[in-house]
């Protein structure tokens, strides 16, 4: 037996599959925990990896692996290999005047048209001007610039400060993909290249690639779907690795027509298209996919842990929240929750706060709150679906994944929100899975047909009130 692993290295944890390479028969698993926050240091990233690998018994049988990892974290690297400051995260959004001051520069327009996405607080390009200009002692120690599945990638071959690792600092050996490349705002998905002036722009100094000649700051050297990172120590082959969205759109061997609706730390709605998407209202991005096409993604800061707030709000688990808003009306009986509790990014107002609206002595009940909460969410990543459509996108139904998409009460208020068939399929580790697919794409030079089981689509039942109330109170 040929066995191959997948990790998701996400914002709250580390999760690794091992799957049969011929059959994609789940063999084994195993997760970690990450740390809270908005910034990380990078080091407990390795430590959970480590921890997962062990609980998923080790990689002495495995032939190839790959890590799909949260998106445009910021990971500055100084010419030791040593972690200079904590991770920025996706979701802090301290950048976002950063990230004005960069769309005054250059315009929308032409980073639309340059780079497919046009920069808010989450993307990698925003959080090095503000290391520029908020610690100029650091940014100019910065060496390398590598995103979260990059600096794991690299650490797993071996590499890293020369006191932790048996191959030592070699920036030159940093790669990364072509989907994680494209959230960083300084990366092309349509010509597959930098473009290195605006990374000078963003941290004001020169970058280039890994492996070509000259000086500035290196990039990760970007692969191709198939390629092989390297190995490791042990001989292992390391697949390319990807961001996350990608990594789960190869996991769930999602295709023209389907349209993703993730709900995690983060809510994303994204499509796998044949052409990249150039939208200059900034609103769609227009990311690579794992595969060699293109992955036209919204994102929302705020999902599933709006339904913890309020659960925790309410004194209940998320079983009586979904029993309490199964008890009230579509609509929630005029109860409206706008939920940005973080800011948000979908629509861009990272300085938005979340508010309730409608309440009446009547209605003012935990019920109503409860299934809010649930339409509120689901309404924010139906939106992006309209703006996903708007770009071109024609979806023929929609994968609602991730674990709150395993809740009774938002399986049953998602077929009322959105205003197309809703696929749940069977519970996995999707983006693990997509690692999982790399490893063995890799290591055969051939993509692997593996499918995920999904149940019959819920039935549409859309009620247009709830998306209107939400509506009314948007700001």
């Amino acid at each position: 037996m040929t066995y191959v692993a997948g990790v998701d290295s996400s914002t709250q944890s580390c999760k690794v599959v091992v799957r049969d390479l011929e059959t994609g028969a789940l063999v084994r698993s195993g997760r970690a925990a990450h740390p809270d926050g908005t910034e990380v240091d990078p080091a407990a990233w390795w430590t959970a990896l480590q921890q997962a690998l062990e609980s998923a018994g080790g990689l002495d049988d495995v032939a190839a692996i790959s890590i799909a990892g949260q998106q445009h974290g910021m990971v500055v690297l100084d010419a030791s290999g040593r972690v200079i400051r904590d991770a920025l995260l996706w979701n802090d959004t301290r950048s976002a005047q950063a990230a004005r001051d960069l769309i005054a520069e250059v315009g929308a327009d032409a980073y639309a048209a340059r780079v497919g996405v046009v920069p808010v607080a989450s993307f990698t390009a925003t959080k090095l001007r503000w290391l520029r200009e908020a610690e100029p002692a650091n940014a100019a120690r910065v060496a390398a610039v590598a995103l979260p599945h990059d600096w794991l990638t690299w650490r797993l071959r071996g590499y890293g400060p020369a006191d932790e690792s048996p191959l030592g600092p070699d920036l030159e050996a940093l790669t990364t993909d072509r989907s994680d490349a494209s959230g960083t705002a300084y990366w092309s998905a349509a010509t597959g290249a930098y473009e290195l002036d605006l990374f000078e722009r963003a941290l004001g100094r020169p970058g280039r690639e890994a492996g070509t000649v000259g000086d500035g700051v290196i990039l990760p050297r970007v692969l191709g779907p198939s390629d092989a990172a390297g190995r490791t120590p042990g001989g292992v082959l390391v697949g390319p690795g990807a961001g996350d969205n990608a990594g789960g759109a190869l996991g769930l061997g999602a295709t023209e027509g389907d349209v993703v609706v993730s709900i995690g730390t983060s809510g994303t709605v994204f499509a796998v298209t044949a052409e990249p998407v150039a939208d200059a209202s900034g609103t769609v991005a227009g990311f690579a996919d794992a595969s060699g096409v293109s992955l036209p993604l919204i994102a929302t800061l705020n999902a599933a842990r709006v339904l913890d707030s309020i659960a925790g709000l309410l004194g209940v688990d998320h079983d009586g929240l979904a029993d309490l808003a199964l008890q009230a009306e579509p609509g929630a009986g005029g109860v409206v929750l706008i939920p940005y509790f973080e800011g948000e990014r979908t629509p861009n107002l990272p300085d938005a706060k979340a508010s309730l609206h409608g309440l009446t002595l009547a209605t003012t009940r935990p019920a109503n709150l409860a299934r809010a909460a649930i339409e509120g969410m689901l309404c924010g990543l139906a939106d992006g679906l309209d703006a996903v459509r708007r770009v071109g996108v024609r979806e023929q139904r929609i994968l609602l994944i991730g674990g709150a998409a395993q809740n009774p009460a938002v399986a049953a208020v998602a077929a009322q929100v959105f205003d197309a068939p809703v696929v749940i399929p069977s519970p996995g580790e999707y983006v693990a899975d997509g690692g999982a697919v790399q490893a063995a794409w890799a290591l055969t030079g051939a993509r692997p047909t593996w499918t995920v089981e999904s149940a019959a689509p819920l039935a549409v039942d859309t009620r247009a009130v709830i998306r209107e109330q939400r509506a009314a109170y948007l700001p």
